[in-house]
């Protein structure tokens, strides 16, 4: 089979997947099952099942447990205390056609048991790599796909209302930046595959957002240099110059230097060229 083959294939699975998709960490902490989605009131157990969701695979131990639920301020019977979330937990995820419990008891603590296209975080890293492996080979189209699946199971700030806690603090700050990457991803795409003038809005947007993340500078100043723009393609450049020597005393990097000079000389390799 070929690489390309392949690619849809994997596109395929995981079309398949988000239907599987039983625990979601991309927005506020939910567990999806036949009648929506449900929502976890006390504190300590969406800690209890974050953790778990965010080391599946791995036996998280009631050391890490009691660190992630109470930091320094550990009270006298928290192993007792961590037993009873375990247990409310199991009772919250038990489905009556399947009598086996995902929270499994393994020394020295817990794992969760469940699979990798039922955790949308995993689902979401799988439509990124397909993505990604897609646009290496110039199947922009297609990458585009992958990377627009994985950005439609966000809900919002990637556990909301969780991150004072380590680890999820550390595994959020983490998915914002892949979530990210992944808008930068398709929006190369999408200047690929000459989509420059329905980007401009967007990429706006985000330059708005995040005013020291130069890959949406220099996606807006090409999308709209295509669009015959140049004036404003240019200044974007002075904004963003301003923006950087005002905050960080540095110069745009080599990337915005040189696209700018090619707008100035209105390189000819900076038109869209669309692909054989």
């Amino acid at each position: 089979m070929s690489l390309t083959s392949n690619l849809a294939a994997a596109g395929n699975a995981a079309s398949d997947d988000l239907g599987a998709v039983r625990y979601g960490l991309l927005g506020p902490l939910r567990v999806f099952g036949a009648h929506g989605a449900s929502i976890i009131g006390a504190r300590k157990i969406q800690s209890l099942l974050s953790l778990l969701l965010i080391r599946h695979g791995q036996v998280v131990s009631v050391e890490q447990i009691t660190d992630e639920l109470w930091g320094e301020q550990v009270p006298r019977r928290s192993t007792a205390a961590i037993q009873v979330y375990v247990s409310q937990l199991r009772k919250f995820l038990h489905r009556d056609d399947d009598a086996h419990s995902p929270v499994v008891t393994r020394l020295p603590g817990y794992l969760l048991d469940a699979r990798p296209e039922e955790i949308d975080v995993l689902v979401f890293r799988n439509l990124v790599r397909a993505g990604r492996g897609a646009a290496r080979t110039g199947d922009h189209e297609r990458a585009v796909g992958f990377l627009e699946q994985g950005l439609e199971l966000w809900r919002g700030p990637a556990l909301d209302g969780l991150r004072g806690s380590p680890a999820a603090g550390a595994f959020a700050t983490w998915l914002d930046e892949s979530y990210l990457e992944c808008v930068e991803a398709m929006v190369e795409s999408s200047l690929a595959l000459g989509r420059h003038r329905d980007l401009i809005g967007t990429l706006q947007a985000l330059t708005a957002e995040h005013p020291l993340r130069e890959t949406f500078y220099r996606q807006l100043m090409l999308a709209l240099y295509r669009a015959e723009r140049q004036a404003d393609a240019l200044r974007v450049y002075q904004n963003v110059r301003t923006v950087l020597t005002g905050e960080l005393g540095l110069e745009p990097g080599r990337n915005l230097r040189e696209l700018h000079s090619a707008i100035l000389s209105a390189d000819a390799g900076l038109d869209h060229r669309p692909a054989a």
